[in-house]
Parts: C-alpha cells; sequence; structure tokens
C-alpha cells in the first residue's frame, strides 16, 4: 500500500494533513481521505484541496470543476510524473503527490465543486468532491457606509447649528419682548402718577 508524503510539483510548499493509519485499509481497492470538504476564500487568495489516498500501486489522479459557468478537467496526473494541466489554470494550479492541488489568486469564477478521481492500474477508482465558495471582499459597500455616514454626520451638524440659530432667534425675540413690556408697564406707571 502506498502512503504518500506530499511532494509539491510547484514552487510553492505547503503543508498537507494525511489521513490517520487507522483510516488507511489494509485490503484492496482505493481509499480517498478530504479533511475540509467545503472551503470558504476570498478573492485573491491561495487555496489547497487538500486529499490524501492509499491503494496498490500507483494510480492516476484527475480532478475535474464543475460550477455555474461551466465544466471542465483541471488536471491529470501520476504521482511522480509531470502533471497534465488545463491550459486555463496552468499558470494557477500545482499537484501533490498525495493527491492535492494548490489554486493560486482564486476569483469568484472558481467557486464550484472541484471533483477528484483516484484510478488504480487494476480499475478501482474513488471519487471525492470538494466545495470551494469564493467570495470578494467588498470595498465597495464599505466606501457606500463611510460616505453614508459622513452625510448623516453633516446633516446632524446642519441641524445642530440651525436649533442653535432658531433657539438665539427665540432668545432675542423674548428679550426684545420683555424690555416692550417693562417699558410699556414703566410708561403706565407714569400715565398712573400723571393722572394722580
Amino acid at each position: 500500500i502506498n502512503s504518500h508524503i506530499p511532494e509539491a510539483h510547484c514552487p510553492v510548499s505547503s503543508s498537507v494533513r494525511c489521513p490517520p493509519p487507522g483510516l488507511r485499509p489494509a485490503g484492496r481497492g482505493v481509499s480517498l481521505y478530504i479533511p475540509q470538504a467545503a472551503i470558504n476564500a476570498t478573492v485573491e487568495e491561495d487555496i489547497l484541496l487538500s486529499v490524501d489516498y492509499s491503494c496498490h500501486g500507483v494510480p492516476t489522479i484527475e480532478w475535474r470543476y464543475t460550477s455555474s459557468w461551466g465544466a471542465q478537467k483541471l488536471v491529470e496526473w501520476r504521482p511522480g510524473t509531470q502533471a497534465n494541466i488545463s491550459r486555463s489554470h496552468r499558470d494557477r494550479l500545482c499537484t501533490f503527490d498525495n493527491g492535492s492541488i494548490q489554486l493560486f489568486s482564486v476569483g469568484v469564477r472558481d467557486s464550484g465543486y472541484y471533483v477528484i478521481r483516484v484510478t488504480e492500474r487494476l480499475g478501482g477508482s474513488q471519487l471525492g468532491t470538494i466545495v470551494l465558495h469564493v467570495s470578494e471582499i467588498l470595498y465597495e459597500d464599505l466606501h457606500f457606509v463611510a460616505v453614508f455616514l459622513a452625510l448623516l454626520a453633516a446633516a446632524a451638524a446642519l441641524l445642530v447649528s440651525l436649533l442653535w440659530l432658531c433657539n438665539q432667534c427665540a432668545y432675542k425675540f423674548q428679550r426684545k419682548r420683555r424690555h416692550k413690556l417693562q417699558e410699556s408697564a414703566a410708561e403706565e406707571v407714569e400715565l398712573q402718577d400723571v393722572e394722580c
């Protein structure tokens, strides 16, 4: 039974978790271990689609991609040999001998289902799927929120200024009115004094 230590066929090294020895079958056939079946990522991130397998002999490993944008074969190889990577992913994908692949600088269009098939020489095969969801960093939304908050602050400052101005006007009006009332009261007192 082959138990594989990840050996990258690209310039980037990465750690890959292998299945515990108890999960590897001692009998015939292919077993496939996927430690993380769903991955969330953001745009421009490098993503490792981590798997490990065990089988008799050297298998053929194939990764396919399916999404709302379409379906395509990404890569096919036998560990220890050169990988046949699709043109669309030639500069964005590297393979590991344990069956894992790494995608560089993912975009929203990379969201979808990644299906691996490990096939041994005797014809036995195993399929596994990893779901990748790539989301954008929403700087535009943050910009909108910042502009909206700035406008709210400006409107609040304008309202506070208008309230202060109205308060000052009301205070002056009341002062003038009091002053007129006091003058008219003083005139009445003078008129009463004159009449007497």
